[in-house]
């Protein structure tokens, strides 16, 4: 049988299948995720020297009664998979979360609606991005444009300052931001920056089309190339010289606005 080629259907169905994925590590973060019972786990990975655990059971008791794949690996090969070998605990796992997709399987099925999204640019702090999740999930926000370098990654941290809402937010993956706001501005999305230095206030900007508010660095702010692809800069009129405020705090001002 012929191997598919790298532009066949084939290949880029499971390539895409792989994409969807968020591989999260360590015991009790993996067993948080297998308790929801609207996570799809698709491969557990553990490793080969792990010592009998009451939480290792529980993991992969419920590993097989979603119907996973359980691997065993030797712990560099472990390693590997979770990319943090000191904090991995012998287990990682391969998981498809209720609203984790690719951005451009979420501009297709939306193209016509009127959508609000947050785009992360460098946010490097965990627990800022746990936060974001949080506030992103439990507000008015379709969507969290996450790109796969750049940001902090979603690790025990994260999943932790998000209470757990990682699991079920809308989180968008991209491999660039910038070509993934390009792509939304030529579907008629406006794409905000959120400056200090604005002139138009966040309460007074009402958009009429899919809006995408974008979050910088936490000491640098938007990136110059993302800024440059930006419809609009908003700002949030501050009291007291107090010249910004941390990105979470940002991010829940706008999901709840």
């Amino acid at each position: 049988m012929n191997k598919p080629t790298e532009d066949s259907p084939a290949y880029l169905e499971k390539r895409r299948f792989f994409d969807s994925l968020m591989t999260v590590y360590g015991r009790k973060t993996v067993l948080e995720a297998l308790q929801d019972p609207a996570t799809f786990i698709y491969r557990l990975h553990l490793a080969s020297s792990n010592k009998s655990a009451a939480i290792l059971d529980e993991i992969i008791s419920l590993a097989q009664a979603k119907g996973a794949e359980i691997v065993y690996h030797e712990r560099q090969a472990l390693s590997r998979i979770s990319k943090n070998a000191s904090q991995d605990q012998g287990v990682a796992a391969d998981l498809q979360l209720r609203g984790y997709q690719l951005y451009d399987q979420f501009l297709a099925e939306n193209n016509n609606k009127n959508y609000t999204l947050l785009a992360l640019d460098g946010v490097q702090n965990p627990q800022n991005l746990g936060m974001i999740i949080r506030s992103a999930c439990a507000g008015n926000i379709d969507g969290i444009l996450l790109p796969q370098k750049g940001n902090a990654q979603i690790d025990p941290l994260v999943i932790k300052a998000s209470a757990g809402t990682v699991f079920r937010a809308p989180l968008l993956r991209c491999k660039d931001l910038a070509q993934a706001l390009a792509d939304f501005k030529q579907s008629g999305a406006v794409v905000c920056a959120l400056s200090s230095h604005a002139s138009t206030e966040l309460k007074k900007f009402t958009p009429t089309a899919p809006c995408i508010y974008v979050l910088g660095n936490e000491s640098d702010g938007v990136s110059r190339e993302v800024t440059q692809l930006c419809n609009e800069q908003i700002c949030i009129p501050m009291n007291n010289c107090v010249e910004s405020l941390n990105v979470a705090v940002t991010a829940a001002l706008i999901a709840f606005k």
